[in-house]
């Protein structure tokens, strides 16, 4: 008798279902399923969220960091030019301006040089407003903050403090 040779219908049947399911897992991991986006949990209404049309975003990361007379911002994201402006304090919502700067349609990190230095333990705003006359400069009359599709004007909180874990890479 001759050894039977060549793979089965089965082992052919098998092996197309393997890997489907290793299709369709790999979609899965990559597109991150339907789970839940985590928030800023230290300020939940004012994440960074889409403008109106999904292509136009406007987004600003801050982290906290150091005292002192300038504000770095790690990434901010304008669908038009605009400027990112610090506000200190007032109760638990923007209060005074100590800053601003002017940053081009895109994706651009960043620095504000302060009028006032930032206290320690001190909370502030960033905050994205329009560039409405497109003079390049900060009119808090005219350039207006920008909102987010649910009327929420788009911002970030962040403290100034010594206390900071430096992360590296």
């Amino acid at each position: 008798m001759e050894p039977n040779e060549g793979i089965k219908a089965w082992q052919w049947v098998v092996t197309v279902i393997v890997i489907i399911i290793l299709i369709v897992l790999g979609y899965y991991m990559f597109k991150g399923g339907d789970a839940p986006k985590v928030s800023d949990i230290s300020n939940p209404t004012a994440s960074s969220t889409p403008a109106a049309d999904a292509n136009e975003v406007n987004r600003i990361v801050v982290a906290d960091q150091y005292p002192g007379n300038i504000a770095y911002i790690s990434s901010v994201q304008l669908a038009n030019p605009g400027f990112v402006v610090i506000h200190k304090d007032n109760k638990g919502t923007p209060g005074a301006v100590i800053g601003s700067a002017y940053f081009a349609k895109g994706i651009n990190p960043g620095k504000i040089t302060l009028t006032e230095k930032t206290m320690d333990a001190g909370i502030y705003y960033a905050v994205l407003h329009s560039d409405t006359d497109g003079d390049k400069k900060f009119d808090a009359v005219k350039d207006m903050p920008l909102k987010d599709s649910k009327g929420n004007v788009i911002m970030k909180i962040f403290r100034a403090t010594s206390n900071i874990t430096e992360v590296k890479g």
